[in-house]
């Protein structure tokens, strides 16, 4: 196998990989953070959801409709409904065509607007939808916009919806990340090493258990996607196990061994506080020529002997 050959058959991998991904159905969350961004692999699911005649609703909440469509050729952004809550999220420039939910209400009208076929609904982003509603109505919402309520065997192929939404990660505590999280029935976490970004994808298919993947990819700036190879961290080379082992007092400034030499003069040296038992006989036994000295002590009529109150006298 030639490494083109290795290359395109990895590309379609990955490309199978992403068309599983968007077959699935139900909510797919795109978890990006600051050093690894979401909204490019968001557009490339649009433009697969596109390019497979999908009806595609786009709600628009932190960048403009032009940012958005930059990248995508003619043919792509003619199948995009764009809906922008960009420019005016509360209608303000315009309130007599305000809805009375606000955001609420452009999500839910989603639904109605999608009609019968299969359709993908990309939220740009579930983050700022977050900070403007609460998280429990959100996840109800989410729930029946992707028509998680009605049976498998109750959708056909051709009329599920397919809701793609951008979560940025670091913005929100464990308690909306975990609702979102078991909402989901894919969930895509982005990050990499080295430059090189990869995507971790969990698949909840029914009456299965949940299955990851880890794939290495880039997007190119028509936002098709190719299959990397997983980068090799730097090698270390391996440790020799006869190696001898170095001494750590080797280099010290002072020395933590004593020769033989040291050692008798160390072991001959009477230190100043030692009682020795030549002190102690010449305190006992003075040698001849020194002076002795004796303690008369006559007891006083107010001195104390009892040594069981030593201080009665004190007239405490």
């Amino acid at each position: 196998v030639t490494p083109s050959e290795g290359v395109r058959r990895g590309t379609g991998r990955i490309l199978g990989m992403l068309e599983s991904l968007l077959a699935l159905g139900g909510l797919v969350l795109l978890r990006d953070s600051v050093e690894w961004e979401g909204r490019s692999l968001l557009k490339a699911l649009v433009k697969k959801s596109a390019l497979c005649g999908e009806q595609v609703h786009v709600l628009g909440c932190e960048v403009s409709e032009e940012e958005f469509r930059e990248g995508f050729d003619s043919s792509i952004n003619n199948r995009l409904v764009y809906h922008d809550l960009f420019r005016d999220p509360l209608s303000w420039s315009k309130p007599g065509k305000a809805l009375p939910g606000g955001p609420l209400e452009a999500l839910r009208a989603l639904d109605k607007r999608t009609g019968s076929g299969p359709a993908t609904i990309a939220l740009d982003s579930l983050s700022w939808l977050l900070h403007h509603l609460p998280c429990p109505i959100l996840c109800q919402t989410l729930h029946a916009l992707s028509r998680q309520d009605s049976c498998p065997g109750d959708t056909l192929p051709g009329e599920q919806v397919r809701v793609l939404g951008l979560l940025h990660e670091e913005l929100h505590g464990p308690g909306p990340l975990g609702a979102l999280s078991s909402l989901a029935q894919t969930e895509v976490t982005l990050s990499g090493t080295m430059g090189q970004a990869s995507a971790h994808i969990l698949y909840r298919r029914p009456r299965q258990r949940p299955t990851l993947q880890t794939q290495w990819f880039s997007i190119l700036p028509d936002f098709s996607l190719e299959l990397q190879v997983e980068p090799l961290l730097e090698s270390q080379p391996p440790s020799d196990l006869h190696t001898p082992s170095v001494d750590p007092t080797t280099h010290l400034t002072f020395n933590l061994h004593l020769s033989k030499k040291e050692r008798e003069a160390k072991d001959s040296l009477t230190l100043p506080f030692q009682f020795s038992s030549e002190k102690q006989q010449a305190l006992l036994r003075p040698g001849l020529g020194q002076a002795t000295s004796h303690i008369f002590y006559e007891p006083d009529a107010y001195d104390d002997l009892d040594q069981e109150d030593p201080d009665d006298d004190l007239d405490v």
